[in-house]
C-alpha cells in the first residue's frame, strides 16, 4: 500500500539477505531489567480508539501482570502506512519483534525471510492452531509452513435494507442463488438496485464461486486452470454477470468512481442488499443512527453458503530479540484475556470455543460466527495482489458483455497458474 510490488520485494530481499532469515535469542532489556518487545499494529487506524484503548489499557497490562519480566511497547500507525513502514524498516534492518499484519501480507513477507516459522518451532503451536477456525489457518501458510497465528477475524454476510425490501414487497433476504434471482426481479423499475458490490477482486468474487461449488485453484494451490474456469466456478460468476447486465447491480462493481459506495447506498435506500462485515455496525451507528439493517447468511448454491475470511494475524519477525518472550505473547493473543476484550471493541475472536461467549456478550456477532464455520481464505501466495489485478482485467469485459464468463475465467486462470509456482 503506497509502494510498488517491485520496491517491496527489493527492500525485503535486502533484509532477508542481510539477516539470513535467522533470529537472535539474546535479550533486549528495558531500564528496569525487563525483556522489552515491540509490537507494530493499526488498532487505532481511522480513529478507532475503542480497539487501541482495549489493547493498551486492558490487554497489555494483563499480559505484563502475568509476565512481570516482559514489557510490551506498542507502536500504532495508519493502516496504509504499516506496510510501507515494514518495507523501509526491513531494508534498514529495523523491524519490530512482533507485528499485527493483514492476513493478505503473510505469504509475501514469509517468502522473503522476514517472518519466523511457527509450526514445528513454537512449542505449543499445534494446540493453539487446532482451536482457531479452520479457514483462518490458510492465511498464515506459505510453502507448506505457517508463519503466524490468526489474531482477529471477520467475514462477509448478506446485509439488507428492510425498508427497501418492504417497498418492493419482499419479505426476506435471499437464502439461495435461485432466490437471489427472484429477489432481484422484484426491484426492476423501482430505482433501487437489488445488490451492490464494490469490485471484482477475490474478496468480492470468491464467495459466489465457492458457494456455487467451484474454486480458484486446486487444494494445494498449484493450478488455477480447470478450477477457476470450471463449470461450477463459471456458474457462480455468471449469476453476478446476469444481474449486472439486467441492471440489477450498479456499475460500481466495475470501477465507476462516480457510483455511490455500498456503505452509503444501502442505508440511503439505493441498494437493497450487499455483502459486508461486522465493522459496518459501528460505522452506520455514527453516520446513519436510524438505519437498522438485517444480517443473513451468504446465499447458498450447490457448494453451500460459503463466504470469505478477513482479519489480521500475529507474526514474529526475524529481528526478534527474545524468541521465548515473543512466543509467550503470541500464546497470550489466543487467550480469553486477549480475544474477548478485543471482540467487544469490534474484532471477532478467532478461537472457536470462545464464539458462544462472544455471541452472548455481542448477539450481533452470531450470524458472522456461523458464517465463519464454512468461510474460506483467499489465495495465500506472495503474488495475491496480482491475482486481484488479473481478475479485474479479465472479468470486466465479461460484465460488459464483450466476452463470455467461461472465456474470461479461462484467460484469468492461465495467468494465475505461473504465480502459483513462485
Amino acid at each position: 500500500m503506497g509502494v510498488s510490488a517491485a520496491i517491496l520485494a527489493s527492500a525485503l530481499a535486502l533484509s532477508a539477505c542481510s539477516s539470513g532469515g535467522s533470529s537472535s535469542s539474546s535479550s533486549s532489556t528495558s531500564g528496569d531489567g525487563k525483556v522489552e518487545l515491540t509490537l507494530w499494529g493499526t488498532y487505532g487506524a481511522g480513529g478507532n480508539s475503542a480497539q487501541s484503548d482495549a489493547l493498551e489499557k486492558e490487554i497489555i497490562p494483563a499480559f505484563e501482570k502475568a509476565n512481570p519480566d516482559i514489557k510490551i511497547t506498542y507502536v500504532d500507525m495508519p493502516y496504509d502506512g504499516l506496510k510501507q513502514k515494514l518495507t523501509t524498516g526491513a531494508a534498514a534492518g529495523e523491524l519490530p519483534d512482533l507485528i499485527r499484519t493483514d492476513l493478505g501480507w503473510n505469504a509475501q513477507f514469509a517468502k522473503l525471510g522476514v517472518l519466523q516459522q511457527l509450526d514445528g518451532k513454537m512449542p505449543n503451536y499445534d494446540q493453539l492452531a487446532a482451536r482457531v477456525y479452520p479457514g483462518l489457518l490458510d492465511t498464515t501458510l506459505y510453502n507448506g509452513h505457517h508463519y503466524g497465528l490468526p489474531l482477529d477475524t471477520n467475514t462477509r454476510v448478506m446485509v439488507t435494507n428492510p425498508d427497501a425490501l418492504k417497498k418492493a414487497g419482499v419479505e426476506k433476504a435471499p437464502a439461495t442463488f435461485e432466490e437471489m434471482r427472484e429477489f432481484a426481479k422484484k426491484f426492476e423499475g423501482s430505482g433501487v438496485y437489488a445488490f451492490a458490490e464494490g469490485g471484482i477482486s477475490q474478496w468480492s468474487i470468491l464467495p459466489w464461486v465457492w458457494s456455487a461449488g467451484g474454486d480458484i485453484t486446486d487444494k494445494d494451490h498449484t493450478k488455477a486452470s480447470g478450477y477457476l474456469n470450471s463449470d461450477k466456478s463459471v456458474a457462480g460468476v455468471q449469476l453476478l454477470v446476469d444481474l449486472y447486465q439486467a441492471g440489477q447491480i450498479p456499475n460500481l462493481m466495475t470501477g465507476n468512481k462516480g457510483a455511490t459506495e455500498t456503505s452509503d447506498g444501502v442505508p440511503g435506500g439505493q441498494y437493497a442488499s450487499i455483502l459486508d462485515g461486522p465493522w459496518m455496525k459501528e460505522i452506520w451507528a455514527k453516520q446513519y443512527p436510524n438505519f437498522a439493517p438485517d444480517y443473513t447468511a451468504m446465499p447458498a448454491g450447490e457448494g453451500g453458503s460459503i463466504s470469505v475470511v478477513g482479519g489480521e494475524s500475529i507474526v514474529i519477525t526475524n529481528k526478534v530479540k527474545n524468541l521465548e518472550a515473543a512466543y509467550k505473547f503470541v500464546e497470550f493473543t489466543q487467550s480469553k484475556e486477549f480475544q474477548l476484550p478485543m471482540s467487544k471493541a469490534g474484532q471477532m475472536t478467532v478461537v472457536q470455543e470462545f464464539a458462544a461467549e462472544e455471541a452472548s456478550a455481542t448477539p450481533f456477532y452470531k450470524i458472522f460466527s456461523e458464517q465463519l464455520k464454512t468461510a474460506k481464505a483467499r489465495l495465500s501466495i506472495p503474488d495475491a495482489g496480482k491475482v486481484d489485478d488479473i481478475l479485474n482485467a479479465e472479468l470486466t469485459p465479461a460484465f460488459e458483455g464483450k466476452v463470455s464468463v467461461k472465456e474470461a475465467l479461462t484467460k484469468a486462470a492461465s495467468q494465475i497458474d505461473p504465480l502459483l509456482t513462485k
